[in-house]
């Protein structure tokens, strides 16, 4: 027979605390072998109860849990640890990712999410998941892309989209065509492109060009 899972709940939301500690106590292979409405008393649990998995609750602006989390990582190499944060938190997930934690959920994931994140950060404490990691991706580099991108290039692609030549864009810009041609160059770049079709394609898939209809 496999060992059970220990599990220790750390929130400071006593309804939530107490909804997490029932819902992982009717699972045959989770026990719940300590809880705290404070973050602080996480350590001294971990010590003494040596649990495999803290489920830990990470709320902005206030970001404790996630701090606590970084150093229970450095401390426990092969502890599980789960964030549970509020939906729609982008950055903190990414935050998330960096500290090393195990596993990210939202507190409004159906129950067999956060059960799934308990048990993945009990067998793969160094290996991190997320629901939901890549949407989050690509509205990151979305964002990053459009960011790189300078006023000038960006009216480039759109000159670009309408199926100007360097030619016409130099006039339309009333620039050299040597200065339209380092202009095309600098966005192809950024793009990670080579041409003008793969460039539109790509603005296309990132959203930096409305599609023609």
């Amino acid at each position: 027979m496999n060992e059970l899972v220990k599990v220790v709940v750390i929130d400071g939301h006593t309804l939530v605390r107490y909804g997490l500690i029932g819902l992982v106590g009717t699972e045959p292979d989770l026990e719940v072998i300590g809880d705290s409405g404070r973050r602080a008393e996480v350590f001294g649990m971990v010590l003494s109860e040596r649990p495999n998995v803290v489920v830990l609750d990470v709320s902005p602006p206030d970001l404790a849990g996630l701090r606590v989390a970084r150093d229970l990582r450095h401390q426990y190499a092969e502890l599980g640890i789960v964030l549970l944060a509020p939906e729609g938190q982008d950055d903190l997930l990414f935050s998330a990712l960096e500290s090393g934690v195990s596993a990210f959920v939202a507190k409004s994931a159906p129950t067999d999410e956060i059960l799934a994140a308990i048990r993945h950060a009990a067998v793969a404490p160094t290996s991190f998941t997320a629901t939901g990691l890549g949407p989050a991706m690509s509205r990151r580099d979305h964002s990053t892309t459009q960011t790189l991108l300078s006023p000038r290039e960006a009216q480039v692609l759109d000159l670009l989209g309408q199926g100007l030549s360097v030619r016409d864009i130099a006039v339309a810009l009333s620039v050299s065509i040597s200065t339209a041609k380092t202009y095309v160059a600098r966005l192809y770049e950024k793009l990670e492109v080579s041409n003008r079709a793969q460039a539109i394609m790509t603005a296309l898939q990132r959203g930096l060009l409305a599609p023609k209809v």
